[in-house]
């Protein structure tokens, strides 16, 4: 359909506009801002006023759990959640069931994701021929399918030679590699921060050294072969300031943090909250408030939610047994805001870190409001106030430590490519 939105604050960091006025669509594409194109006749309009217009979120780390996990999660599920959360482009990675390490299972995710229609997936494919982490996938064959880079997950690499090889023959393919910072044998199968309360509550730790010991090894490698390497879910200031340090040097590297982690401490699972088991772990106060100012910075250059949907029975146990992972993908946008409300960073920046950046790191076509670019969009009213209840999360998993919380900020419509896929309700 034509489509205008009238009156709305637009605000595109891609190409530093941020103003009140209208925008229209047509074709599936952006087709003016401002002033409509020759000729152009709406066949729909949605008043803005008092909303801001922004492109469709871009979500690094989302896990759909399928194929292999539909007990969980199903693309169809995740991807109409991540419209209701605004997000029109996420990213998949490899650690399904199969794993993502040949073309057949790109095509299957893409294929899906089309016949759900809610948002386009963006698939990682794998390091390691089923992330054994013991020989190179085929990449030239996952980039002609369509992955836009490589990742282990969090799956441990036999040796830094395989890491090494790795990477040069992704460097190869210009593919960018995903790592997830972590010496498996230092976290040696802790669950929370190594630290006094981890003491007190007798469980076991995942060190700070585990992440950024590994942290320096990846980057010694990223400099001795050029390869493009982006930093998954950074939880340390150590860490991020490493990061900053490399990018100063002029290593081709980023970063991402997901949202929690800019909120939640380990003080937050002081009553074993199996809600709050995460990896990597909940760290300290200066830690969250040390990537807080990394973001704002530009040295960790996206947000993300780190969707991992659960089912109930995932979190009910002894919590060094339940699984890691929280529910994400509706709270992005609305944690993100709530930064803005605290004064770490202004409207625009926050914006940029959930588009442009995101989608800049990805090497995809998103996260823009350029005319002639895919109408990818995100309306959402930043005075509404809502709270996050079970009942509320379109999502199949329900696993938020959020729960209960008064959020301001919420997303009203979703376009992808021009097309409606969620509109909010009434108050």
């Amino acid at each position: 359909m034509t489509l205008q939105i009238l009156n709305g604050r637009i605000i595109d960091p891609a190409n530093g506009i941020d103003t009140v006025t209208d925008l229209f669509v047509q074709r599936g594409r952006i087709a003016g801002i401002g002033t409509p194109p020759a000729g152009f006749r709406a066949q729909r309009t949605l008043e803005a006023g008092d909303r801001v217009v922004i492109p469709g979120l871009v979500d690094l780390a989302v896990r759909t759990r399928e194929p292999g996990l539909e007990h969980k999660a199903t693309i169809l599920t995740e991807t109409r959640a991540a419209a209701a959360g605004g997000i029109t482009t996420l990213c998949c990675p490899p650690d399904t069931d199969p794993v993502v390490d040949s073309p057949a299972e790109i095509k299957l995710i893409q294929q899906r994701a089309r016949d759900a229609g809610y948002a386009r997936i963006c698939s990682l494919a794998a390091l390691t021929q089923g992330l054994a982490g013991r020989s190179l996938s085929e990449m030239a064959a996952l980039r002609d399918s369509g992955c836009v880079g490589v990742s282990n997950a969090w799956r441990p690499l036999e040796s830094t030679l395989i890491l090494r090889r790795a990477m040069e023959y992704a460097a190869s393919q210009g593919l960018t590699v995903f790592l997830h910072p972590l010496d498996h044998a230092l976290a040696d199968q802790g669950c929370v921060h190594e630290g006094a309360l981890a003491t007190r509550l007798g469980l076991p730790g995942i060190p700070a050294a585990a992440e950024t010991a590994a942290l320096g090894q990846q980057l010694a490698l990223v400099e001795q072969t050029g390869v493009r390497t982006h930093f998954c879910r950074l939880s340390t200031r150590r860490a991020a300031r490493m990061v900053a340090r490399a990018r100063h040097d002029g290593l081709p590297v980023s970063a991402d943090v997901c949202a929690h982690q800019l909120f939640l401490t380990e003080a937050d699972v002081a009553d074993y909250n199996s809600l709050c088991h995460t990896l990597p772990p909940l760290r300290t106060e200066a830690d969250r408030d040390g990537l807080r100012r990394a973001v704002a910075e530009g040295e960790v250059a996206a947000i993300c939610s780190d969707h991992q949907p659960h089912e109930l029975d995932a979190k009910r146990a002894p919590f060094a047994d339940t699984e890691p992972g929280i529910s994400a993908l509706e709270t992005l946008l609305p944690l993100t805001l709530a930064l803005v409300h605290g004064g770490v960073m202004g409207l625009a920046c926050a914006i940029s870190r959930l588009t442009c950046d995101a989608a800049a790191i990805l090497g995809v076509d998103a996260g823009t409001l350029s005319v002639g670019a895919r109408a990818d969009i995100c309306i959402f009213d930043p005075h509404r106030r809502w709270q996050l209840a079970p009942e509320r999360i379109v999502s199949q998993g329900k696993n938020s430590p959020f729960l209960g919380r008064t959020f301001t900020g919420c997303v009203t419509h979703t376009l992808l490519g021009g097309r409606l896929v969620h509109e909010a309700g009434p108050r």
